[in-house]
């Protein structure tokens, strides 16, 4: 809920409302109500007399004088001030002209009189309206001025934390001192492409601004960044040059961009120190050119450098240090490669120790050190030259601990074996002698003769100042020409965008020749940005066609004069520096005396004869005379320098001074693009006297302005943008603002002359449509004309009187400073009157129904006083009759109570009376009754007792009558049953014997009558058997006589038996003592058991509670654990996703480095010269290379293609992929391999047939025996399957058969079957025992057969034939019995045969389980091993990993399908032999068989039915034309034509058809050339339409499909389950595609996020415009005044996009899709990705955008949201998880809406904004910015608030949302209904070369 108060102050604002209008809305948009709430109003509406007296004069176009219009009471100035600058005051009194004082009131509530200037009477200037205020672009401020330009950046700088501010064509940075979240690689995203006024202020805006005009205009641009030490110049050029290496790339293999980017830690470390300013101040100006090329691509760069601080070497002020490289080298100082420069401590060295502060806070030296080399080494200076660098500094350090010794006024010395000094010359090479004695010594020449003089030692220590400043000045020169040479393009150059970093303007107490040249320098530079914002404006104008008029601006031109033209102070400088005894002093004499009173800029100190002050563009500035001289000389003794070029151990150090040799021409730079400042030319040995020696003699002065001047040429050729860096205090203090120190810096570094030049002309500049939809409300309906830009003139002319306060452009309207101001207050005021209406008018309707309530409340409460009375006097009434009832019933209490006591004392005592004498009654009863029981019981006891002894002694006697006779009865019973049991049991086992032997009789008997049926020869075996049989009769009844025996034994066990029985006699009386004792025991034992029950009971008790705790424990455990099982899985979700994304991207890296490889492939191939002409030989392989390696992985297919190269074109087209040369290299190897493998088994198979065809040829003859006797037993085995069949048919027709009569036993048709049955049964034995007989003869005769020569084989055949024939005629039987036994032995061998082969198959089996075991833990090891990886490494390692494996698989798969075709052709070849003879063989039976056996055979008449041709769902194609089908369907194929016409995914269905009957025909070159084929072919579609959203739309819907039939069909039980029994028999039967649909579904995900890209593409012009900037609710957005730099138009054009145009391109891709036939599920995933870049892209650019962050633009986006929401219900993509990427987007909105006031609002912000970051909810608050003055800003202490909650949140510390983010995809198994054999193929494909099958 959003509550809007519309408050005022009291006359001239808007009066408080007595009620609070409150607007509840829902995030989709539904429902809008308002509500009123009353709020009880202070005092009287305040009268707006003045308000609407200014309306009535501007409605009648009455002239009003503006001043007197705008100086009103309430109105707000500024007023000077000397702590803040400019303080704010407001007027208490209207201004009437002539008044001298103003009546103001301040900020803090004093209240003064403002005195004006009674000579000018200038007014104080205005202040901007709140609306404006914290605006992007000081130019949109309607009054420009110095204190709207000051509060405007303080205000954005301290409230907003916004550092980059526009002031017209000029970047103001004002420095944080903090690190900021704004410069990743999300945010150089962001900028890219983008127009400069779409979005908030940024130098990445500055820079894309460069790199788009270069792009656009074909010009070089200029980025010149300036400001104080300190205010972050160096930081600002490198992050322009950082996004100009990521958005443009580099051209070449070495990246170049990298390299520009390197070069910055290296000029850091030698040329910037820390000053009391800065911690990091660059101490030399640097213009660095990057170079692109025609692509605009980074080719190189080049640096130039301008005025290095040389003096800084040796001398330090307080609190500041050297240059950060003599610290590293000093941090790094125990490396053992820096042992030799025996370096130590900065606080050692007397030129790092000077300032006193040698560490910087935060900054580890060491680190940096390491950096620095790092750069270096990029940079391509070897380790070599890199400790030559360092030698060279160490030297310099140890060259400043050289002390000197004083031997008089005019001489010194250096020390014997001075340390310091030896140590220098060890390091430079140099003999010791010879340089001590030049450091106190020079020489001097004259025209005839040469003499050496000693030097005082202050004149030493000045040389070897000298001396180190000269050697670092040549050593940085040399650093910077290596890195050019670096940076050197090795393409041609298009166009350049140069960088500058230089030096702003410099005042100090104490200025010297530096700050001179610094500001010279920027004098220069504002002459050039005066002259260029002037020009802007005049292009503006003339291309408005606005009336051009000369404005009165600054030029510097006469400054620049007075320091470079002749006979100026440069000029002056120098020829001071020719004179012999030129000094400081004397200079000075001559600048006054040329200048002083002569130029108004020059002036004389009061107080100084040595210094000089010059009114510069930003202030004056004193200068000291003193150092200009020897500054400007820079003097160097030469033999120091001969000295040094004399060493031959240091190579590097003579390389230093070669460039002094040459001549320089005074306008032109040294090769490498670098101007030489601060060198001093040594005169050679032998010079020339002439122009050399007068070159060679050029002053720091000179060249500096001839440097300056080449630079004012190269910035003068391209097209500048400026940086103005301001520091905001001189403490480094994070968002601390000092107005002091910011106005000085925004009038030294032109800020304020660009607003003066601005203001001069038309600063404020609107459109037409712009200012129609501002002030429309300043409109009447009937001034709304169809042309808008005549509404606007009518308007205006009655709006302004005065035409010379506004002009009327083209396309626009200019506005004089302060005119928006002035409508913005007729609008204020309007708009004002308008709520002052609607209040008086609720206030009335609200009064009006208070007085109502007040009537109806008085007549209520009259009416309810007057029930009240009435009631009262009722009550009076009904008190007065209670009261004499009261006292009726009291009174009849009193009487009633006294009778009621008398009464009850007489009952009382007549009960106690009563009751003693009935108790004395009862006790006599009582005790009669007692004795009688007493005498019943005796009785009862005595005749019980004498009953119970008689019933005893009768029973007594029974039982021993009893016992008697039942001991007699079993004695005989057991005597009886000893005798039978025994000898049952003796004959149990004879009985079993018996029947054994009978049933083995009857055998016996059943087999002797079987064998005396077939034969007589088994008779005499017959009585053998019986024989037997009697043999064994005799037996049984020798052991019936044994039995006999046995009885004799059963007497002497009845003995035993009695023996025992007295032993029991024994034991039982022992029993019963042991019974006494038992009982005993068993007393005790009870008293035992019961204390051990109540230690049991208590145990119990402490168990269950001990259960109980256990059971609540492991409840809490297993909660806890269910608990953390569940953020378990949601983590191993998070990982499965995580992976999978890290899978999608490598995929994605791979498919753009095959892009790449493509690329070099085709250029490459350009490159390739012209074969000669004749016949080129294809290597037979090519095919089989092809076939093997296309369907394991993608990898291959890349690499198949070079590998069938020729090596002259690998070496004329080198890859630049270190990763794809090594996985070259490695299939390289496998090939190879792969190679002698097929080779060796070649020979091996050679080896294999020679042999067998030698055996073949050696027993031919007995080879045809063979092959006769396998051919009968082949003919005897089909013919007993034969009978089988026949055999199972009758069964069955017998079975199947209704009628069961038919059926009976007794039927005739049963009898006859029964026939048949038994005769084919006889058959089939006969043929049994026939094929039995020739197995054994086969047996016999194999193991029998010797090789012998050819006349006695024949001879062996005939006898062998005759003695089967004599076999068949005399012994058939004896032979079967042999038979028999002869395939006895061959099963069992067989048996033997097939259990070996089984346990060499179980063994078989446990190696492979113990290798996959072995491969796993390989497995593991190798995953810990790369998780251990950077990675880089890990996924190079993966790679690796995967193709190694890969190739192994493949290798031993190709083995085992040669294998196994082999097998099948030699078998296929046996079965057509068998076949052709069984055929034979079948038609010689047929020819035996007689007629009359045809005849008797009964025939059933046979239906049959004409068969309609039944298609099997494939498709049949020859070889040849794979290319064709392959084009046609796939590379020519229009997408739109198949899916309007056509059922989807026709091609995929095709293509699997024909991979089917691939499959079918087993033929595995055709299944994998045609699937290869297709996966190319969709690749180069892909790559040839891949920006085609219908293209890439098609091919996914399509791979998809081609994957789930590969799926549905590859047989595997998971994908059969939706299958009807028609599709599972469609299933592939030969080939195992697994590995196929991996690389399908890689395939699929490339595609997949190409189309991501698509997309992408096609939607990011749309978002910005159709989410934010059109106004999809006209009206409730207004337009703010907008500066220099204009945004788009929220107003929709035909060109711009709308939120309409959005849904429309979604409903377009949807459409596509769903035509497609893609899968619902993949188009889910396809919407929630469109939806995620929508939310990203629109959240970045709020977040970016200053002026899109306010309330009506909050709810303008929740509308827009609303709609998306309303678009996936009506396409039922709710579950999709579109709408939840939308949720940071829908709080930002929400944030924008709600109150940001109190404490409660800060926790109902925290609460509901979680899908946000921190960064982003603050970046929010800080952008917040009201469009009407009665919008309300963000306090800064809210914003602290909101941190401080947000505190603990633990989220990503990233500003932007990642745009470029995909999610990654799967694919969900959809099978398909449709029936492969239904499918038609249209015509209009061109495949007519394919049939159906």
């Amino acid at each position: 809920m959003t509550s809007v108060v519309l408050l005022g102050k009291p006359e001239r604002e808007i009066p408080k409302l007595p009620y609070e209008i409150v607007y509840t809305k829902t995030r989709d948009m539904e429902i809008c109500s308002m509500e009123i709430e009353p709020i009880l109003p202070g005092k009287e509406i305040p009268a707006a007399s003045e308000s609407a007296e200014n309306l009535r004069c501007w409605r009648y176009g009455m002239e009003i004088d503006v001043l007197e219009y705008m100086y009103v009471k309430y109105a707000r100035v500024w007023i000077p001030d000397p702590e803040e600058v400019w303080k704010s005051a407001e007027l208490l009194k209207d201004y009437k002209p002539g008044d001298k004082v103003l009546q103001l009131r301040l900020e803090e509530g004093k209240d003064l009189e403002y005195s004006l200037d009674p000579k000018t009477k200038e007014l104080p200037p205005l202040r901007n309206p709140d609306i404006l205020v914290g605006e992007n672009d000081l130019t949109a401020l309607s009054y420009l001025h110095e204190p709207a330009v000051l509060h405007n950046l303080k205000v954005r700088f301290i409230d907003s934390k916004l550092i980059y501010t526009y002031c017209g064509i000029v970047l103001v940075a004002i420095n944080p001192y903090e690190q900021l979240p704004i410069y990743g690689e999300d945010i150089i995203n962001a900028y890219s492409g983008q127009n400069m006024g779409d979005m908030d202020p940024h130098i990445f805006a500055v820079a894309e601004e460069a790199y788009k005009q270069m792009a656009r205009d074909e010009r070089n641009q200029s980025i010149i960044v300036s400001g104080e030490s300190g205010a972050g110049k160096t930081v600002s050029a490198k992050y322009a040059m950082r996004y100009f290496a990521t958005v443009s790339g580099s051209a070449s293999e070495a990246n170049v961009e990298e390299k520009v980017l390197a070069s910055n830690p290296i000029m850091e470390s030698i040329g910037n120190a820390k000053t009391t300013r800065n911690d990091n101040s660059s101490r030399f100006g640097k213009y660095i050119e990057i170079g692109f090329d025609k692509r605009y691509r980074i080719i190189g760069a080049n640096m130039r450098t301008y005025l290095l601080e040389k003096s800084r070497v040796v001398f330090q002020a307080e609190e500041e240090r050297n240059y950060h490289i003599f610290y590293q080298l000093c941090a790094s100082a125990a490396l053992p490669e820096f042992k030799t420069l025996r370096l130590g401590s900065a606080n050692y060295f007397h030129y790092t120790k000077q300032g006193g502060s040698p560490v910087i806070d935060g900054v580890d030296d060491a680190k940096e050190m390491v950096n620095t080399r790092q750069a270096c080494t990029l940079l391509g200076i070897s380790d070599s030259y890199q400790m030559g660098i360092f030698r060279i500094l160490a030297g310099i350090l140890h060259l400043g601990n050289v002390e000197f010794a004083s031997r008089d006024s005019d001489s010194c010395t250096v020390p014997p074996k001075h340390e310091p000094l030896i140590i220098f010359c060890d390091l430079m090479g140099v003999e010791y002698e010879e340089m001590a004695h030049w450091l106190c010594h020079r020489k001097l020449a004259t025209a005839t003769e040469t003499y050496i003089k000693p030097i005082s030692k202050l004149h030493a220590i000045n040389a070897r100042d000298a001396l180190a400043k000269h050697i670092y000045a040549n050593l940085f020169n040399w650093i910077v020409d290596h890195v050019n040479k670096a940076l050197h393009a090795t393409v041609k150059q298009h166009s350049f965008i140069g960088v500058l970093d230089i030096y702003g303007f410099e005042t100090f107490e104490i200025n010297s020749f530096e700050q001179f040249c610094i500001n010279y320098a920027n004098e220069k530079l504002q002459q050039q940005f005066n002259m260029h914002v002037f020009k802007l404006e005049q292009e503006e104008y003339m291309k408005e066609q606005i009336p051009w008029t000369l404005i009165d601006f600054y030029d510097n031109q006469p400054c620049i004069n007075l320091i470079e033209a002749k006979m100026g102070i440069l000029d002056l400088l120098d020829e001071e520096c020719k004179m012999p005894k030129g000094s400081d002093d004397s200079w000075a004499q001559k600048l006054y005396n040329t200048h002083l009173n002569k130029c108004a800029l020059f002036e004389k100190p009061r107080l100084s004869n040595k210094a000089f002050i010059i009114k510069h563009f930003a202030d004056k500035v004193e200068y000291q005379c003193e150092g200009f001289l020897e500054k400007n000389k820079d003097t160097v003794y030469e033999e120091q320098i001969k000295v040094l070029k004399s060493s031959k151990k240091f190579k590097l150090l003579p390389e230093l001074f070669q460039d002094e040799e040459k001549v320089l021409s005074p306008t032109s730079a040294t090769p490498s693009g670098r101007v030489p400042l601060s060198r001093m030319p040594i005169k050679p040995a032998k010079a020339r006297p002439g122009q050399a020696s007068k070159e060679h003699k050029k002053t720091v002065g000179h060249q500096f302005r001839n440097s300056l001047h080449l630079l004012m040429e190269t910035l003068n050729a391209t097209t500048p943008h400026y940086v103005r860096c301001i520091k905001p205090n001189d403490f480094k203090f994070p968002f601390t603002f000092d107005e002091k120190r910011a106005v000085q810096q925004l009038r030294a570094c032109g800020v304020l002359e660009t607003i003066r030049i601005s203001a001069a002309g038309f600063p404020s500049r609107w459109t037409y449509q712009e200012f129609f939809s501002r002030y429309r409300v300043l409109m009447k309906q009937r001034d709304v004309l169809g042309d808008r830009k005549q509404t606007c003139k009518n308007v205006l002319e009655k709006l302004i009187q005065d035409k010379d306060k506004y002009q009327f452009g083209k396309t626009k309207i200019f506005f004089r400073a302060g005119q928006v101001a002035y409508l913005e207050k007729i609008r204020a005021d309007k708009l004002r009157a308008a709520c002052i209406r609607i209040q008086k008018t609720i206030r009335g309707w609200l009064m009006r129904k208070k007085y109502v309530r007040m009537r109806k409340a008085a007549i209520t409460i009259q009416r309810h006083v007057r029930g009240y009375q009435a009631r009262c006097y009722a009550k009076f009434l009904r008190r007065t009759r209670a009261a004499i009832t009261i006292q009726k019933f009291q009174r009849m209490y009193v009487v009633r109570k006294r009778y009621q006591c008398m009464r009850d004392a007489t009952i009382a005592l007549q009960a106690l009376l009563r009751g003693y004498m009935v108790r004395n009654k009862y006790q006599m009863m009582l005790r009669e009754h007692k004795s009688v029981v007493i005498q019943k019981h005796v009785r009862g006891w005595l005749a019980r007792r004498r009953y119970g002894r008689t019933l005893r002694a009768i029973v007594y006697l029974q039982c021993c009558y009893r016992r008697m006779m039942a001991k007699r009865e079993l004695k005989k019973l057991k005597i009886e049953a000893r005798s039978v049991e025994r000898y049952k049991k003796l004959h149990i086992g004879l009985e079993n014997k018996i029947m054994q032997l009978q049933r083995k009789i009857d055998e016996q008997n059943k087999e002797y009558k079987s064998l005396l049926e077939k034969m007589s020869s088994l008779e005499i075996t017959y009585s053998t058997e019986t024989e037997k049989l009697r043999s064994d009769v005799e037996r049984l009844r020798m052991s019936e006589e044994e039995a006999k025996n046995a009885t004799n034994r059963v007497i002497s066990l009845q003995e035993e038996i009695a023996k025992l029985r007295r032993e029991l006699h024994q034991t039982q009386s022992e029993k019963k003592s042991i019974e006494e004792w038992a009982d005993k025991y068993k007393h005790e034992t009870e008293q035992l058991v019961s204390e051990l029950k109540e230690q049991n009971s208590l145990l119990k008790t402490e168990k269950e509670e001990l259960n109980r705790r256990i059971h609540d424990q492991a409840r809490e455990i297993t909660e806890s654990m269910e608990k953390k099982l569940v953020e378990e899985t949601k983590q191993l979700e998070l990982d499965l996703n995580d992976e999978r994304l890290r899978y999608q991207n490598l995929l994605n890296e791979f498919s753009r480095l095959e892009e790449r490889y493509d690329d070099l492939k085709d250029e490459m191939n350009l490159m390739v010269s012209i074969p000669k002409p004749g016949h080129k030989r294809t290597d037979s392989t090519h095919s089989s290379n092809e076939s093997e390696y296309t369907f394991s992985s993608e990898i291959t297919e890349a690499e198949d293609l070079p590998l069938r190269m020729e090596e002259p074109s690998e070496k004329k087209a080198p890859l630049d992929m270190s990763l794809f040369l090594k996985l070259q290299k490695r299939v390289s190897e496998l090939e190879q391999e792969k190679q002698s493998l097929q080779d060796e088994l070649d020979r091996k198979e050679e080896q294999a047939l020679r042999a067998k065809a030698k055996e073949e040829e050696r027993p031919p003859i007995r080879g045809a025996e063979l092959e006769y006797e396998s051919l009968k037993r082949q003919e005897l085995e089909s013919e007993n399957k034969k009978l089988k069949n026949e055999l199972n048919e009758l069964q069955k027709a017998l079975t199947e058969t209704r009628a069961p009569e038919v059926t009976a036993p007794g039927a005739p048709a049963y009898r006859v079957l029964l026939d048949q049955l038994t005769s084919v049964s006889e058959e089939l034995e006969v043929r049994k025992e026939e094929v039995l007989i020739l197995r054994s003869q086969l047996v016999s005769q194999k193991e029998a057969i010797q090789p012998k020569e050819d006349k006695n084989t024949m001879t062996d055949a005939t006898i062998l034939l005759e003695d089967v024939q004599k076999m068949k005629d005399k012994g058939e039987i004896a032979q079967a019995y042999i038979g028999l036994k002869e395939t006895n032995r061959l099963l069992e061998s067989q048996l033997q045969s097939q259990k070996k082969s089984h346990e060499n198959e179980l063994e078989s089996l446990r190696g492979e389980i113990q290798s996959l075991k072995e491969e796993n833990n390989r497995q593991q090891q190798l995953l810990a091993q790369n998780l251990q990886l950077p990675p880089e490494a890990r996924i190079e390692a993966s790679l690796q990993h995967e193709i190694t494996r890969l190739t192994n698989e493949n290798l031993d798969l190709m083995e085992q399908l040669e294998k196994q075709d082999k097998t099948v052709r030699k078998l296929k070849k046996q079965l057509k032999v068998f076949a052709k003879k069984i055929g034979e063989l079948e038609v010689g039976q047929m020819e035996n068989i007689s007629p009359g056996q045809i005849i008797d055979e009964p025939i059933r008449p046979v239906n049959i039915p004409r068969k309609e041709k039944d298609f099997q769902g494939m498709l049949e194609y020859k070889k040849e034309d794979e290319q064709k089908l392959v084009k046609n369907l796939i590379l020519e194929l229009k997408p739109r034509g198949v899916a309007v016409n056509l059922i989807p995914g026709l091609p995929a269905y095709i293509l699997f058809m024909c991979v089917r009957h691939a499959d079918y025909l087993n033929d595995d070159q055709k299944v994998r050339s045609l699937l290869t084929s297709t996966i190319n072919g969709i690749k180069k579609v892909l790559k040839k339409r891949g920006d085609d959203f219908e293209t890439v739309s098609f091919w996914l819907s399509n791979t998809c499909r081609f994957l789930h039939c590969l799926k549905q069909y590859s047989g595997e039980e998971g994908f059969m389950k939706h299958n009807t029994p028609r599709q599972n028999e469609h299933c592939l039967t030969n080939f195992d595609l697994a590995e196929y649909r991996q690389v399908l579904s890689d395939l699929a995900i490339q595609i997949y996020q190409q189309l991501v890209r698509v997309l992408e593409n096609i939607l990011q012009p749309m978002i910005v415009s159709g989410m934010l900037e059109h106004e999809t609710i006209q009206g409730v957005s207004g337009v703010k005044p907008t500066g220099l730099r204009k945004r788009t138009s929220s107003i929709a054009d035909e060109g711009t996009y709308t939120l309409d145009s959005i849904i429309r391109q979604l409903n377009s891709f949807h459409s596509v899709m769903c035509q497609h036939g893609m899968d619902p599920e993949l188009i889910k995933q396809v919407v929630k990705q469109m939806f995620y870049i929508i939310g990203a892209v629109t959240l970045n650019n709020l977040l970016l955008r200053k002026d899109m962050c306010s309330w009506s633009k909050g709810m303008q986006i929740r509308y827009n949201v609303s709609q998306l929401e309303e678009w996936l219900r009506d396409k039922n993509l709710m579950n999709s998880g579109a709408k939840e990427t939308l949720e940071p987007l829908i709080q930002a909105a929400q944030l924008l809406q709600v109150k940001k006031k109190t404490d409660e609002d800060a926790e109902a912000i925290c609460s509901m904004c979680n899908a946000l970051t921190t960064a982003q909810i603050v970046k929010v608050l800080n952008l917040y910015t009201p469009v009407n003055e009665f919008e309300e800003r963000v306090l800064v202490s809210f914003i602290r608030t909101i941190q401080v909650r947000l505190r603990d949140r633990k989220d990503s510390p990233q500003l932007l949302m990642d745009a470029k983010h995909i999610f990654p995809v799967t694919f969900p198994f959809n099978p398909s209904s449709l029936a492969l054999e239904t499918i038609q193929i249209p015509a209009s494909l061109g495949l007519g070369f394919i049939s159906r099958v």
